[in-house]
């Protein structure tokens, strides 16, 4: 699920508060373990999954589901904030 929270939105889950990941430009497989919520400060990703391609990117809140795999191609470095539930 992509979706562009709004500030209060933000405020409300705690997104200050969460750790940030940073990645250049790149491609990788990835297996989602648990569930990850992320806010996107910078960059740009198309991520690929058997049914479709998602791109997103700064603004960008992401739940990506436990169980997922996927490909990310980072087209534009990235920094986002994230938690594992």
């Amino acid at each position: 699920m992509v979706r562009r929270p709004t500030p209060v939105e933000l405020n409300e889950l705690g997104v200050s508060d969460w750790d940030i990941w940073e990645k250049g430009i790149s491609t990788f497989d990835y297996h989602y373990k648990e569930k990850e919520e992320c806010y996107f400060l910078k960059g740009e990703a198309i991520i690929s999954t058997r049914e479709r391609e998602h791109k997103i990117g700064k603004g960008d809140l992401v739940v990506f589901p436990e169980g997922l795999d996927c490909q990310w191609q980072i087209t534009s470095p990235v920094k986002k904030q994230y938690r594992f539930s």
